[in-house]
């Protein structure tokens, strides 16, 4: 992970609110059709609508936070899930506190 790329990523408050919503997807969206919250991830369109924002606008703050790999996404037919990569995030925490 480019450290550098991820606190950019983080450097946006509405890019840490999806951060924070999607630690407890069930608890800050509505069931979806397709996919699981938790096993496959959000839809970006409920992102989206739970920002108040536009799906291109929600896609570029997903774009910034899937290069950072801070999220990873997933296409289940036409939608795209995204879902934060846990293990990336605890690596970056780990580095912040060790001073990178």
């Amino acid at each position: 992970m480019k450290f550098a790329i991820a606190l950019r990523a983080l450097a946006n408050e509405r890019r840490l609110q999806i951060l924070e919503w999607l630690r407890d997807p069930r608890r800050h969206f509505p069931e979806q059709v397709d996919g699981d919250l938790v096993k496959d991830g959000v839809c970006g369109l409920l992102i989206a609508e739970k920002l108040g924002v536009s799906a291109p606008t929600v896609s570029e703050h997903m774009r910034v936070l899937t290069s950072a790999k801070l999220v990873r996404a997933r296409r289940i037919k036409q939608w795209t899930m995204y879902k934060r990569d846990e293990t990336a995030i605890a690596a970056l925490k780990r580095a912040i506190r060790d001073g990178l």
